[in-house]
């Protein structure tokens, strides 16, 4: 995984180019039309290369940093509840998937609408009927979701028949899977209400958003129903094995947990796991040791990637503080989520004046402005 401060650090200018896939503009070789000397050219590598010293201490201390890091709890968000690793000593000791499979039944039933949605997305329409939430639905977001074959087009009827094919063996069978009787009740009718849609749109040949709107909203009091469920095993299951953990390594080692949640960007903010391990804390520690780290994808070593991006925030911390010792602003935007430059160009975009001349033309000044807010 790519870090933000490991991305920046670890290209230069043409690097970057040539890894975003784009060709290094003239500029890299040439200024103001004349070409860079070799003298010129020898005393800029001189100035990257203490760039790459810099990289190369910075990755040795990390290194070491990661072996020490203790203790430690990775958790990986998935379908069942999460995966949680206690790192302890320096190295993984146990990896757990505490929370029961209630959670995951409940939710497995929830998703129905969203499975009959992703079916048939590409056949609405792009235009926005007279809804009470139309205006809440971004035009171009729609366009980009939806309609690519467009509501003429019947190709919906053979994925969404088999998806009820689906439906109809867990409605079957919903009885034998022995689920609270008010579990099973709205699993039902989530699944009645999901059939009952699939079969008056075969048969009908067509549907659209407002019956669509008008199918989930029927579902929703039973998706209520299934959220209080799944919320009470993960949180039963997660704050059973904290209690668990927290006496295996003691209360000592315990007060100054690092918590690691790793989760895509759609659930790392309120993310659930980190909501019940918070209060499982030390409260003096949370807000620097509960640390979300939002992934682009689920990473192959999930537990090395947590540590890893770890070993980078805690020597930040204690390095912002001793290289930037007159500046806690700087510091604290150097240890923190803050880009290092945020600061020094929200101040010049606000106050223009006060910037250095530009090395290179400015882009009209309709190019960005446009969009600032009054």
């Amino acid at each position: 995984m790519v870090t933000r401060r490991g991305f920046i650090d670890g290209v230069s200018a043409a690097g970057a180019a040539t890894l975003l896939g784009a060709t290094p503009s003239a500029a890299a070789t040439t200024r103001a039309g004349a070409a860079i000397t070799d003298t010129e050219q020898k005393a800029r590598d001189a100035i990257r290369a203490t760039n790459v010293g810099m990289r190369a201490n910075y990755a040795a201390l990390k290194s070491e940093l990661i072996g020490r890091l203790s203790p430690v709890i990775v958790v990986e968000n998935d379908a069942t509840g999460g995966k949680f690793t206690l790192v302890h000593g320096g190295s993984p000791q146990e990896s757990v998937q505490p929370v029961p499979e209630l959670f995951e039944l409940a939710k497995s039933i929830s998703h129905v609408p969203q499975g009959i949605f992703s079916a048939i997305a590409a056949y609405l329409s792009d235009k926005v009927p007279n809804l009470p939430n139309a205006d809440r639905i971004d035009p171009h977001d729609l366009d980009m979701v939806v309609a690519f074959e467009g509501p003429r087009a019947d190709g919906w009827i053979r994925p969404l028949q088999d998806y009820a094919a689906t439906l109809t063996t867990a409605r079957r069978q919903l009885r034998e899977a022995d689920l609270p009787r008010e579990l099973e009740i709205s699993c039902a009718k989530i699944l009645d209400e999901a059939l009952t849609f699939v079969r008056d749109s075969v048969r009908s040949g067509t549907f659209d958003m407002a019956s669509f709107e008008e199918f989930s909203a029927r579902t929703y009091p039973g998706i209520r129903t299934n959220m209080t469920y799944a919320a009470a095993a993960q949180i039963s299951g997660v704050e059973g094995l904290m209690r668990k953990w927290r006496a295996t390594i003691g209360e000592e080692a315990w007060k100054d947990l690092y918590t690691v949640v790793l989760s895509i960007w759609t659930t790392s903010e309120l993310n659930q796991a980190s909501i019940i391990i918070r209060r499982c804390m030390n409260p003096a520690k949370v807000a620097t040791h509960l640390i979300d780290l939002p992934t682009v994808e689920v990473p192959r070593d999930p537990v090395f990637v947590a540590l890893d991006n770890l070993a980078r925030i805690v020597q930040d911390r204690v390095s912002a503080e001793l290289v930037f010792p007159t500046d806690p602003v700087v510091a604290d935007a150097f240890k923190g989520k803050e880009d290092l430059l945020s600061v020094e160009i929200l101040h010049q975009i606000e106050d223009p004046t006060e910037a250095p001349a530009a090395p290179s033309p400015p882009a009209p000044p309709s190019a960005c402005p446009v969009h600032r807010e009054p």
